[in-house]
């Protein structure tokens, strides 16, 4: 869903993965996950031995294995909001129409991060710091 949202064909989308085993990976906009399991599987194996997925005919990296920690991949100064169960529960509808116009006036970027694992939950630590 994310990245055929509005926001990832405007380009104002980046996604990274980071896996249980603390590998953290960066999904170029324009990338097509496999809807078979066997295919996504092989894909993520071949990702993590050659460290970057690049697509045969343009040369375009698709995937790759980055080096940590995160904010050091953000814009200086981005807000970044964790999502958790076990947070303060906000209406998505009014955090968007808080966060819009601060976007639009140049404020500072932002950052979402959310818990997509089958068991556990995001903590403090895998959220990234803003920069200074």
């Amino acid at each position: 869903a994310l990245l055929d949202s509005p926001l990832n064909k405007s380009g104002h989308l980046q996604i990274y993965i980071r896996t249980c085993q603390n590998v953290l990976i960066e999904l170029h906009p324009s990338i097509r996950i496999p809807r078979i399991y066997k295919q996504f599987a092989g894909l993520m194996v071949q990702l993590l031995h050659k460290m970057k997925i690049k697509a045969s005919e343009n040369g375009t990296t698709f995937m790759k294995v980055i080096k940590k920690p995160m904010s050091q991949h953000l814009p200086v100064g981005t807000h970044v909001y964790g999502m958790s169960c076990q947070g303060t529960m906000y209406s998505p509808l009014g955090l968007a129409k808080a966060l819009v116009p601060l976007i639009r006036m140049g404020e500072k970027p932002v950052c979402f991060v959310i818990g997509a694992m089958s068991s556990g939950h995001v903590t403090v630590e895998v959220i990234p710091t803003s920069r200074k």
